[in-house]
């Protein structure tokens, strides 16, 4: 799999997660631990695209 293949999986996941979030949120009986988890589970995505961003970067140079 291509860096920008990655990448655009990872962004894709990213937007699932935050998706979620929001669809969570909308209910009055949502469940803060699942969305804390889901909340946590996007950095690491995000996090996850930062790096490899940031490691494109570096090889460009």
């Amino acid at each position: 799999m291509s860096m920008q293949s990655h990448l655009a999986e990872l962004e894709k996941k990213h937007q699932a997660l935050e998706d979620q979030i929001n669809d969570y949120q909308a209910h009055p009986a949502v469940d803060d631990l699942e969305v804390l988890e889901l909340k946590r589970r996007k950095l690491l995505v995000k996090d996850q695209i930062m790096r490899l961003r940031h490691n494109g970067m570096a090889s460009l140079h």
